[in-house]
């Protein structure tokens, strides 16, 4: 199905969901008219892209500390 710029309030009712399908996959606009002119418009909402590789990139500090070493405070005084 070649998706229309514009579509009868009529005719969109009677195939609303297909419309939107084809609005989602086709990523255009739909304009939905009564008696010939626009009343709404249907628009495909773009999702942002996430990139799972680099996510947590500069999320870790690197610190010369030794880890095995005790850190000279009393365990209590961690705790809230």
């Amino acid at each position: 199905m070649t998706l229309p710029s514009t579509i009868a309030a009529g005719k969109f009712k009677a195939s609303c969901l297909q419309l939107m399908d084809e609005v989602a996959l086709t990523h255009q606009s739909l304009v939905i008219t009564k008696h010939g002119k626009p009343v709404a418009k249907l628009m495909p909402i773009e999702s942002p892209h996430f990139e799972i590789f680099g996510a947590i990139a500069n999320s870790v500090e690197y610190t010369d500390a030794d880890l095995t070493q005790p850190i000279d405070e009393a365990w209590d005084a961690l705790t809230p």
